[in-house]
């Protein structure tokens, strides 16, 4: 049976220890989309939504939950993040949130990638529930990571 890196030889959940890893540079891309109705998009395009704008707010939102992400996430180690960026592309029926987060560490930021991705989508789904209750969170997924001992990694 394969080892448990968050479970210790007495079978109790530990944060992974990484002291003895090497810093490198750190790079993860993650991505999911919000399905939408017309009228929703049309809103969010417009700059129409009543609670603001949906765009900017969701922005603000992935970047916040990635740097809290060691805080929603048990075992999680605290990462400091030295770029977020994360793009927004509005399509006829959803948007796609794409977002890329990077780091100089002993530890990869996929979780914190991921995070921002849920946080932004949420944020969205917030501020347009009233107008389209069907909004629907779709496959949030990593894309890419490079660093560390694993190396780079790219979805097929």
């Amino acid at each position: 049976m394969k080892k448990l890196s968050h479970i210790n030889n007495k079978g109790e959940a530990n944060m992974v220890d990484i002291q003895d890893k090497k810093s490198s540079k750190r790079v993860a891309i993650a991505e999911g989309s919000i399905i939408l109705s017309k009228k929703a998009l049309s809103q969010i395009n417009d700059d129409k939504v009543s609670k603001g704008n949906v765009i900017n707010t969701a922005r603000i939102a992935g970047i916040m939950g990635a740097k809290k992400t060691s805080d929603l996430i048990p075992l999680c180690h605290p990462i400091p993040i030295e770029a977020i960026k994360i793009d927004f592309s509005i399509n006829e029926k959803d948007i796609n949130v794409l977002a890329t987060v990077s780091t100089t560490n002993k530890t990869g930021v996929e979780m914190e990638a991921l995070v921002a991705v849920n946080i932004a989508c949420l944020t969205i789904y917030d501020m347009v529930k009233s107008v389209d209750k069907k909004a629907k969170i779709n496959s949030i997924k990593l894309i890419r990571k490079s660093g560390g001992k694993s190396g780079d990694w790219k979805r097929k």
